[in-house]
Order: C-alpha cells, then structure tokens, then sequence
C-alpha cells in the first residue's frame, strides 16, 4: 500500500519449486503476462537490489494483474502502486520485494501481515513459507482477497476480518511480521507476537506524509529498531 519516492536510489546503496503447477488453468508458457513479470523483476526489483532468490522467484510467479481491479489490469506491472477501492492501494512491487527480502523468509517460517488488501503480498509470502496469516480490517477487502487467494489455491494462507493491532495471538509467536500500513508507533501485541529472534518491518510515521520503514528485531528481553528509508503508506486503520 505504497508508493517509493522518487528520491528512494540515493537510500539504495543497496522456491517454492513449481514442478508442474499451473495457476488458474493456464499452462506458465502460455502466460501473457509471463514477460510482463519479468521485465518487472529485472528492471525494478533486481535492479534496485533485491538478489534473494526465493523473492525473486515469488515474483516471477505470483500474477499481480489476478489482485488488481479488472479495469486496471494494464498497470499491474507498472511501477507503482495501484488503487484497489477503499482508499487502499496494492504496493508498489519494489517495495513489496524489499520487505519481503528484509525479513529473511524461509520456508518452515510462519509469518504474519497485518494489512491484506489485495492479497498480493500475502500470496507472495506463501510461496516462500509455510504459513501466512493475514488480517484486514475492510470487510470488503477482506472477501475479495480470500476469494482471489482461494482460486489461485493458496492453501498456505488463513485470512482474518479483524483489526490488525492485536495481532492473531492464537497462532503466535510468528517468525516475522510484515505490516503493510503506516502506524504512528510499533503496536505492542505485535512486538508480543514476534518471536524470539524473528524481524517485524513496519511502515512507521504520521498518516499521509513521509514515514520511515522501521525494521524491528526481538532477541529476549531486547527490541531493537532500524530505520531502513522513507516511504509514504496509507495509515493504519483501527476499529471502531
């Protein structure tokens, strides 16, 4: 649910194995949108420094034009955002390779994101690890991404109606948190919920103007915070 600025380079110094698995019926030599994805990996992901290969390939195979509104299929591979109703926006791609690289996935993982939207994100960290939960407090976000995840067959992915600040303590503590919102302070359920020596990246800052991406790390009794760049998210959205 993000967009980076322009000014991002200069911050920038910086398998799931498919065998014969096909989405949604088409046969991967038969995608249109196949050199679409890898253009898109190739010029806005690798060449802005992403290399983990489990990401790399989570790209190149999840179809971001299937999360995207029907009408605004031609700008799935785009880079940048794209409205998705609501307010809301399915990120950048950029951006969602580089919080995924930034948490170190790995396949026995279980991870939580607090911020479904369109399930894009969700469905790219499901083709990394084991178990993805997700929470989205839209209700109607919250439909049309598990319908979407449920045709692509991600089985991988429990999806959540529900406000995202208290986290989903009945399946913590989580490997890694991934929230996909801009929130004025680190929730304290979510630091609770991550485990020990597990990595939460969260957008971090007041709504609508630049944040900072905070990578947050748990060892014991220690929290530890980094600032990794300046973004700009849609806030994060509480319950009544």
């Amino acid at each position: 649910m993000f967009r980076i600025r322009t000014t991002i380079k200069s911050f920038l110094i910086v398998t799931f194995l498919l065998g014969g698995f096909t989405f949604y019926g088409i046969n991967k030599t038969d995608d249109p949108f196949k050199s679409k994805r890898e253009r898109m990996v190739r010029l806005q992901i690798e060449a802005r420094g992403v290399f983990d290969k489990s990401v790399l390939s989570a790209m190149r195979i999840v179809p971001r034009h299937k999360f995207v509104p029907k009408n605004r299929t031609d700008e799935a591979y785009d880079d940048g955002p794209v409205p998705i109703g609501y307010g809301q926006t399915i990120s950048q791609p950029f951006i969602v390779a580089y919080m995924t690289e930034i948490i170190q996935p790995k396949k026995k993982h279980k991870v939580l994101e607090i911020g479904t939207g369109s399930g894009y994100q969700a469905a790219i960290l499901a083709e990394i690890v084991d178990s993805v939960f997700t929470i989205e407090i839209i209700t109607e976000l919250y439909n049309s991404s598990r319908e979407t995840l449920d045709k692509l067959g991600y089985k991988n992915v429990s999806v959540k109606n529900a406000d995202g600040y208290y986290g989903w303590e009945k399946y913590a503590p989580f490997d890694a948190i991934v929230v996909t919102a801009a929130a004025e302070f680190v929730p304290p359920p979510l630091i609770k919920q991550l485990k020990e020596g597990g990595k939460m990246i969260i957008p971090v800052g007041s709504p609508f103007l630049v944040q900072s991406l905070i990578l947050v790390e748990k060892k014991g009794d220690k929290v530890t915070t980094k600032n990794l760049m300046p973004v700009r998210f849609v806030p994060f959205r509480r319950g009544e």
